[in-house]
Parts: C-alpha cells; sequence; structure tokens
C-alpha cells in the first residue's frame, strides 16, 4: 500500500490561481470548494486557507456583496501589477543614476583645490 503525498502550499496555491486563470470566471467560496478538489485535486479542507493566502498576497481579489464574497483573478491584472512593478523599479533606477551623476559630479569639485599627498610607508 503506497501513501498518496499530500501537495505543498505553494503547489495548491499554482493550482488555484490556474482555476482562476483557465475559468476567467468570478466564484463564491462554495464554488471553489466544490471544484478544486474535482478538477485540482486541492482537499475542500484547504481551499479557504489557500484562497485567503492568495487574497493576502494581492494575487485574486475578493469583494463582499450582501452577504456573499466574491472571489476573481483575471490573467490581465497580473500583466497590469508586473507593467506597475517595472515603471516603479525604472524610476528608481533613473533616480538613482541622477544621484550618481550628482555625487560624481560633487566629487570632482571637492578635488578642485586639494592637493595629493604621498601616502605614509610603514
Amino acid at each position: 500500500m503506497s501513501k498518496k503525498k499530500g501537495l505543498s502550499a505553494e503547489e495548491k496555491r499554482t493550482r488555484m490561481m490556474e482555476i482562476f486563470s483557465e475559468t476567467k470566471d468570478v466564484f463564491q467560496l462554495k464554488d471553489l470548494e466544490k471544484i478544486a478538489p474535482k478538477e485540482k485535486g486541492i482537499t475542500a479542507m484547504s481551499v479557504k486557507e489557500v484562497l485567503q493566502s492568495l487574497v493576502d498576497d494581492g494575487m485574486v481579489d475578493c469583494e463582499r456583496i450582501g452577504t456573499s464574497n466574491y472571489y476573481w483573478a483575471f490573467p490581465s491584472k497580473a500583466l497590469h501589477a508586473r507593467k506597475h512593478k517595472l515603471e516603479v523599479l525604472e524610476s528608481q533606477l533613473s533616480e538613482g543614476s541622477q544621484k550618481h551623476a550628482s555625487l560624481q559630479k560633487s566629487i570632482e569639485k571637492a578635488k578642485i583645490g586639494r592637493c595629493e599627498t604621498a601616502k605614509q610607508i610603514k
């Protein structure tokens, strides 16, 4: 008899995201608790935990409408998030380059008028 090895948390998260990306639909928790075990092998008991971790990380959106929570994650959201991150990093890079250039100029200005001294020999 072989024991079945359970899925790791990261595997569960990946498989849950596959459900959202394949269907491009909006779900309630009870719908996901039915779909996940059948299609992706995620135990129904851990669906809520995995879903909450994805919501906490901003990978899945959640909205409370009336008494129900609705969950969704569209592929375009990930693309927009990556584009935004790229823009932020590019702006940080340009700011860093400008700061580096200004510091180099100030070093050159500070060197004017200073004399190089001979190093001491020990």
